[in-house]
């Protein structure tokens, strides 16, 4: 082969490569948008460069997949849901008791599912690989809890922080909605 030939053959295999580590990386992040949603954009805003915030998404990933993550028995998914509405039924009478009983609650669920209980932070990472739709409203109740507790919340704001936590709670269940009658598991 000739050095030209050879030069030729070198640049059409580099351009190949190239190409291939386009298409890896694009195929990557359509995957990880797909499956963080709105996570993956606030991941981009918080690490500010693609490869940096998909690979935290991939170590997020990672490390969740290590967990021992069950569904609720029929059981455990009738008595959180009965939890759940006496926690809600308190929302009228006192909004504060029942924000911090909702929070507790979801907890719970998370603890029973066999999450880790690590701070807050590390529970939304962790709850963002498979619930990512609920995580960005799971972080809104938080903060509205804790505007609650020092005292800069209205009761508008605790009726909008209950919804957030229900749609946690209810993702977390995997069941009916937890105001419903009938507590079945999904498929």
């Amino acid at each position: 082969m000739t050095t030209t030939g050879l030069i030729v053959l070198l640049v059409v295999l580099a351009i190949v490569a190239v190409a291939a580590l386009f298409f890896l990386s694009k195929r990557r992040t359509t995957s990880l948008r797909r499956r963080f949603g709105p996570e993956y954009d606030r991941a981009m805003r918080e690490y500010g460069a693609r490869p940096r915030a998909e690979k935290e998404l991939e170590r997020r990933t990672e490390r969740a997949e290590k967990y021992n993550i069950h569904a609720l028995s029929f059981e455990e998914q009738r008595k959180f849901a009965e939890d759940w509405r006496r926690a809600q039924a308190k929302f009228v009478d006192d909004p504060p008791l029942a924000i911090r009983e909702a929070d507790h609650l979801v907890c719970d669920v998370m603890r029973a599912r066999g999450y880790p209980m690590a701070d807050f932070d590390r529970r939304v990472e962790d709850l963002s690989v498979s619930h990512a739709s609920v995580v960005r409203n799971y972080r809104a109740a938080h903060d509205i809890a804790v505007a609650q507790e020092e005292g800069r919340a209205n009761t508008e704001d605790l009726r909008q922080a209950m919804v957030y936590y229900r749609e946690l709670f209810d993702n977390l269940l995997e069941a009916q909605p937890a105001g419903s009658s009938a507590v079945t598991r999904r498929k």
